[in-house]
């Protein structure tokens, strides 16, 4: 009983370690449009606000994973929220200055490596604290707390920002204090496991998942057309080829990617990474229609984008239990579903902009129980899946791809709904304003996103309002189109957890886990320790 209590009390500690990069995820996005009316940032810019620090998540998570076994996960635990904290009041302290942009994103960046850093090491401490049979319990208490961290992120990013947008940078330093508390009190277990660190696979990683994201996300400006698009996509995916063939000949590789050939392992990564290029993006976007398309202030589209928790915090309860009875088939599948059914009937609704959130919120607490029921679900599974790995490299692998399915997710729809929005004001401003005028328009909105449509029409005189209501028409009908794609990546989730989903519960794969301690002690690998290498100072 005294151990139970004293791993929900390193539960405590991590979920307040970890509940930063979950706040932040939607904080900074509800926070965009007053961002960018402030420091006048880009289109582009405002997309590498928000993809800077996906992409530094993703390129440093298996690093992250990696450092942590080596020098302690504890340890690792401190020193990213330490980066975190730090790099959030830098950006809270952006210039107003012609490097704003610039500044702004460097710090994101920074953000996302502490993030990095903290969260395999954060989780690897969460899954050792339990046994197998109370893990997807754990889990879903873990996924639960730190999603409801998230839906704080549109209310306290809503509010703040109508005070100072730079507030919801600050808000993350007395959440970083009290997580430095509770970590000391509950002193989770410092276990680490010497070995060489794969530096040059690292650099391999981060350069290939860069140029391919940059491609991406830069084709809506460069253009499908421009060989420089092509050059990064291609030269990323081929750099990333080249990464898995250096790390099969690594006797200590950064991702040991023969893990991969396990069929149930392979299948959970698939759906984190499909999952992801839908859930993160989701609140960027719906936080821009909140207040684009339907003109709300930045706290009521924080209110908006709570009803997604509503359904997501009550799932994820319900699917952890079904994991620890059933295994993670049947939530997988069914919150694939669901997700998959709550996007389209979502986007059917996008551009009924007189109903509002009243004709939406059925189909948006829909799909946040979709993703309640599959997101805790399938990480859990597939760490302890991972053969022969120590949950550092474990969480590192399956949050890599996790952040990776994000960031690419946030540059291929981020790219859809720029050319599309753009067609889009084209036609709806047809009849209201000449043609050459109707282009100008849509260029400037394309180039400036929010501040654009602020300022569409000159903001003032004869035909404004029309203008404005045709601007704010065609935002919802390019989000609808993302929203669609949202629903058909869903779909395909469905469709691969349905032939490949693995069946069984954890107790039934690892049929005694005393067994399998002893087993990997024996051979110095396997989740269920830290190898003969480990060393427990305290």
């Amino acid at each position: 009983m005294a151990e139970k209590k004293s791993g929900y009390l390193v539960l405590v500690a991590m979920i307040f370690a970890v509940s930063m990069t979950f706040i932040d995820q939607t904080i900074v996005s509800i926070s965009i449009p007053e961002i960018q009316k402030d420091l006048s940032l880009t289109s582009t810019g405002v997309q590498w606000v928000i993809n800077g620090y996906l992409l530094s998540l993703a390129a440093l998570f298996a690093l992250g994973g990696k450092l942590a076994d080596v020098f302690g996960h504890r340890r690792l635990v401190v020193i990213g929220v330490l980066i975190f904290a730090i790099s959030s009041t830098l950006c809270g302290f952006t210039p107003d200055t012609s490097i704003d942009e610039t500044w702004l994103i460097f710090f994101r960046i920074v953000q996302g490596a502490g993030a990095a850093l903290m969260f395999p090491a954060a989780l690897a401490i969460v899954i050792s604290s339990f046994p197998i049979a109370d893990r997807g319990k754990a889990m879903a208490i873990f996924f639960g707390v730190t999603g409801a961290f998230t839906s704080i992120g549109p209310l306290a990013g809503g509010y703040l920002s109508e005070w100072t947008w730079r507030a919801i940078f600050w808000i993350n330093i007395p959440v970083a204090i009290l997580s430095l508390i509770f970590i000391y009190i509950s002193k989770p277990e410092e276990t680490r496991r010497p070995q060489p660190i794969d530096y040059r696979g690292a650099v391999l990683v981060c350069i290939g998942m860069a140029l391919a994201v940059l491609g991406l996300q830069q084709s809506s400006i460069w253009g499908w057309g421009n060989p420089v698009t092509w050059i990064c996509i291609v030269g990323g995916l081929l750099v990333l080829a080249g990464f898995v063939l250096f790390e099969l000949k690594q006797k200590y590789p950064l991702i040991r990617v023969e893990i991969f050939r396990d069929r149930s392992f392979a299948v959970d990564n698939v759906l984190l990474f499909l999952l992801s290029v839908a859930f993160v993006p989701l609140f960027f976007f719906a936080s821009m229609y909140a207040q684009l398309s339907l003109g709300w202030e930045a706290s009521e589209a924080g209110l908006y984008l709570l009803i997604f928790f509503a359904g997501f915090a009550t799932a994820s309860q319900f699917g952890g239990r079904i994991l620890d009875a059933r295994g993670a088939r049947p939530t997988v599948v069914l919150g694939c579903l669901l997700a998959a059914v709550g996007f389209f009937l979502w986007a059917m609704k996008l551009t009924d902009l007189d109903g509002g959130s009243n004709a939406q919120w059925p189909f948006i607490v829909l799909t946040g129980a979709g993703f309640g029921f599959l997101l805790g679900p399938v990480a859990t599974d597939a760490v302890n899946r991972a053969p022969n790995t120590s949950y550092g490299e474990a969480t590192g692998i399956t949050q890599t791809i996790r952040n990776y399915g994000a960031s690419v997710g946030m540059a291929v729809l981020g790219t859809i709904l720029i050319l599309r929005n753009k067609a889009n004001i084209e036609s709806e401003l047809s009849g209201i304003v000449p043609t050459a005028e109707a282009h100008k328009i849509a260029d400037q909105v394309s180039s400036a996103g929010s501040g654009g449509m602020s300022g569409s029409g000159g903001g003032s005189g004869p035909g404004y309002e029309k203008v404005y209501h045709a601007i704010q028409d065609a935002f919802a009908q390019s989000t609808k189109t993302v929203f669609l794609c949202m629903a058909a990546v869903m779909a395909l989730s469905f469709v691969v957890a349905l032939i490949g989903s693995p069946a069984g519960k954890m107790e039934e794969v690892f049929a005694d886990e005393d067994e399998m301690a002893g087993a990997d002690s024996a051979t110095g690998s396997g989740p269920a320790d830290q190898g003969p290498a480990a060393v427990t100072p305290d």
